[in-house]
């Protein structure tokens, strides 16, 4: 059902409790492959993936493209795009479920893609000035960050024209897709300050 697309260079300390967790999506028949787009590591990430049995795609330097080959050779319906890092909070399975059964009953839902609530990993202010902040500017602007992740149906993303080259790719591809498409869910998505 869903392809997990996650860009990486160099990402081998982030990477184990990313997949860690993933695993439950996995066990419940969510997730159908996770494929890391690779932009050239040096270190074990391949070996990682290997071990994971995640599909690792050597790519170009450019990152929008990396995550544009990847999304072409996905075999899921939905693409969860995340960062190396990452930490998914647990329950996370039941509201994507939820969200992507809801989108597929509504021929509008199709139209929707969703980003996790913004969590920091640290202590003290600065990490809950930035949740803070983020979440404003969502709720403001409509804007969510690309640290959010992203997921959104395969056909969704190609008609959004999908992640292209240049500065920022991520970024400019959730203007792409617009405010009035994005929802933002309740499970949190922890990532390193």
């Amino acid at each position: 059902m869903i392809s997990v697309v996650i860009p990486t260079l160099d990402s081998e300390r982030l990477l184990v409790p990313t997949l860690s967790a993933l695993v439950p999506g996995s066990a419940e028949g969510l997730v159908r492959d996770v494929l890391f787009a690779d932009g050239g590591s040096r270190d074990e990430t391949e070996r990682i993936a290997d071990a994971a049995g995640c599909e690792f795609l050597k790519g170009a330097a450019e990152e929008g493209e990396r995550l544009a080959a990847a999304a072409a050779k996905a075999r899921g319906d939905w693409l969860l795009f995340v960062d190396p890092g990452a930490i998914l909070e647990d329950g996370w399975t039941r509201e994507v479920g939820a969200f992507i059964a809801t989108a597929e009953r509504a021929r509008e839902g199709q139209e929707c893609a969703a980003v996790f609530r913004l969590a920091i990993d640290g202590f003290g202010l600065a990490p809950r000035l930035t949740e803070v902040v983020a979440a404003t500017r969502q709720a403001l602007l409509g804007l969510p960050r690309p640290d959010q992740g992203l997921l959104i149906s395969k056909r969704l993303y190609q008609a959004a024209g999908g992640h292209t080259a240049g500065a920022q790719p991520r970024r400019r591809f959730l203007r792409t897709v617009g405010r009035r498409r994005i929802v933002c869910l309740r499970t949190r998505i922890l990532v390193p300050a």
